[in-house]
């Protein structure tokens, strides 16, 4: 991989560390630094005109797609407890827009539900949460940023929501040399930051590398192979369980089973950067101005929220969650506009069509999780696990939910 200039920051903080660090140490500085950061300091911008666009800054539609299952989940939970407070949790809402437009959808179609919800914002990236609060000043809903510490001090009853927040938690990355397992280290040389071999993992991590089918070694897997391990998810899901008296927990992110994750043939991980619609797999490049993210591993992400107190309900990739919760009805009652409306309808048909494009935001996985488990209706399902390209029970609407 190249290497690229440091920047004086890093630099500075790289000499410090004594020359090298982990690159899950590199990557947190690189996205959550508070002056320097791509999302610390505000700099990335999210949408189709921004540095890269997710589901909900290509319109409307996702939210109001979305939003039937949340309030089945929210008046479930109300009726555990009529008369107790109800909370939407969204964790890294980005710009704010699927946040204002899931309290705009909820208002106008669950009015009692939503007299008694409140929109909490968990965003620890002072520079986005200002954006946020722009976008927001007019939130129909009672709406308030929060820590997870503060949440874990005062425990909610509601729904947690982490769209692409996962992949951005800084992953550790490995590399094989031929007889051993390393950690990879961010290493300053010459005022240059170039990617090398560290430290090799302890007797301890065979365990989990041996579940995830990167021990016993594989021929197949040359000297130079490197992929991601993702040690931030257990700590982040333990405070998001402790951020709820009762709840379920959705996350819809890049996601893979391990046996696909860690593929001989996937040969340099899944880590890539984003910056003006532009993707590379080069994660030293220019820190600080690239998104940097890596798939979740499925079966590592359920072990963590099972070991974090979560039960897992079901998953579905996006396409089919859509699907379930009535995309087809929202295309077909695109055709029933009038001409002068036409561009508009059209740009929303297109970007209907790109939420359940299988080759891309289609393939993203919603895995979806309880605190206390208590008598969801479960679409149709098979399989009895989330790992190994199994199916589990799908959780996610066929009908919406009475108003």
């Amino acid at each position: 991989m190249t290497s690229h200039p440091a920047p004086p920051w890093l630099s500075e903080r790289l000499e410090l560390a004594g020359g090298a660090v982990s690159f899950s140490t590199y990557m947190d500085w690189a996205l959550h630094d508070p002056q320097h950061g791509a999302y610390g300091a505000g700099q990335l911008r999210v949408g189709p005109r921004g540095d890269f666009a997710t589901s909900p800054s290509l319109g409307p539609d996702f939210a109001a797609l979305l939003a039937p299952q949340l309030a089945q989940w929210l008046q479930e939970l109300g009726a555990e407890q009529p008369t107790a407070p109800l909370a939407l949790v969204e964790t890294g809402p980005g710009e704010g827009e699927l946040a204002r437009d899931l309290a705009e959808a909820l208002v106008a179609t669950w009015p009692e539900l939503a007299a008694r919800l409140s929109l909490v914002l968990v965003e620890p990236n002072p520079g986005m949460a200002e954006r946020q609060r722009h976008t927001l000043a007019a939130c129909p809903l009672p709406c308030r940023w929060q820590s997870f510490a503060q949440l874990g001090a005062a425990p909610l009853r509601g729904v947690v929501l982490a769209h692409e927040v996962l992949d951005a938690l800084a992953v550790e990355r490995i590399v094989w040399d031929g007889a051993l397992w390393r950690r990879q280290q961010v290493q300053l040389h010459q005022d240059e930051l170039r990617l090398v071999p560290g430290e090799p993992l302890g007797p301890q991590a065979d365990a989990p590398l041996t579940a995830l089918g990167l021990l016993p070694a594989n021929p197949q897997r040359s000297e130079g192979w490197s992929t991601e391990l993702h040690p931030g998810l257990r700590p982040w899901l333990t405070q998001a369980a402790a951020g709820l008296a009762a709840g379920r927990l959705l996350v819809i992110d890049y996601a893979l089973e391990a046996w696909r994750y860690y593929a001989p043939q996937r040969s340099s991980g899944t880590l890539m950067a984003y910056r003006q619609q532009q993707a590379s797999p080069d994660p030293l490049q220019d820190p600080g101005h690239w998104d940097l993210t890596a798939h979740l591993c499925i079966e590592s992400l359920v072990e963590a929220a099972q070991a974090s107190g979560w039960s897992l309900l079901g998953q579905r990739r996006q396409g089919e969650a859509l699907l379930a919760l009535g995309l087809a009805q929202r295309l077909h009652g695109l055709q029933q506009g009038s001409g002068d409306q036409l561009p508009e309808l059209l740009g929303r048909r297109e970007a209907l069509l790109r939420l359940v494009d299988p080759m891309a935001l289609g393939d993203f996985r919603w895995l979806a999780f309880s605190r206390e488990q208590s008598g969801l209706d479960f679409a149709s399902g098979s399989g009895s696990g989330p790992g190994c390209g199994q199916p589990t029970p799908a959780l996610f609407l066929q009908d919406p939910p009475l108003a």
